[in-house]
């Protein structure tokens, strides 16, 4: 099933993320992630989710169990729609994440996806092998952390559209494949590295498209994010 594409709200400042969103229509997803919300803190969700957006609270977590769940607890009373931690932690870990997420979630309210980092995409294979010690391929440990992921109940991961077809074979159509580095045809790849297109995304059976500057620094973003969304829904 395919969702509306996420922009990635990547500003430093307040004012920005709130001038760019005056320039947008209401109903969208959106990305907040650890520059906007470490300067601005938990009330950016809040006030992002009043204009009618919903929110995917991309900060990553990686700590020990006992510190990421208790800390997912409190983040499920911020109000996102969707948190994230790093599969890299462990199976331990994201089972604590869910149950704090659980425990924090309020009452009438739906528990916030959660869903893990695999590899960024800003990671390169030799990179991965050199520095992380990871011997294989990128492919093997992405689908490797999924598999752990969905074993430790989490909704899905984040992963590079090359891996999405992988882990829908190893997990699942309904494990959501969240997908960023999403750039259009001739745009700029910057610091990623494992990038494709909004089409290539759908074709490959990602579930949710993360955009950036595609559409934040396009010359009319709401264009730009009309075009995104019409190659992801047709693709």
């Amino acid at each position: 099933m395919k969702h509306s594409p996420i922009i990635a709200l990547d500003f430093p400042a307040l004012d920005e993320a709130f001038g760019f969103l005056d320039k947008m229509p209401s109903g969208l997803w959106v990305k907040v992630g650890m520059e906007l919300y470490l300067q601005n803190g938990p009330d950016i969700v809040e006030r992002v989710k009043g204009r009618g957006h919903q929110v995917f609270l991309d900060l990553k977590l990686h700590d020990i169990p006992n510190t990421v769940g208790r800390a997912m607890e409190g983040l499920a009373r911020v109000g996102a729609d969707m948190v994230n931690v790093h599969a890299a932690g462990g199976s331990e870990m994201m089972e604590r994440a869910l149950d704090g997420l659980e425990a924090g979630t309020p009452s009438g309210r739906k528990r916030p996806a959660l869903i893990a980092v695999t590899q960024l995409t800003s990671t390169a294979e030799e990179q991965m092998n050199r520095e992380q010690g990871i011997p294989g391929t990128l492919l093997d440990s992405v689908v490797r952390y999924a598999r752990l992921a969905d074993e430790a109940g989490m909704d899905g991961v984040v992963c590079s559209v090359h891996e999405a077809s992988a882990i829908r074979d190893a997990c699942g159509e309904d494990f959501l494949k969240v997908t960023p580095g999403i750039r259009l045809e001739d745009g700029d790849a910057h610091d990623q590295k494992r990038i494709s297109t909004p089409a290539d995304a759908a074709h490959a059976g990602s579930t949710h498209i993360v955009v950036g500057r595609a559409i934040t620094q396009a010359a009319d973003p709401a264009a730009a994010y009309e075009t995104v969304k019409r190659q992801w829904e047709v693709g």
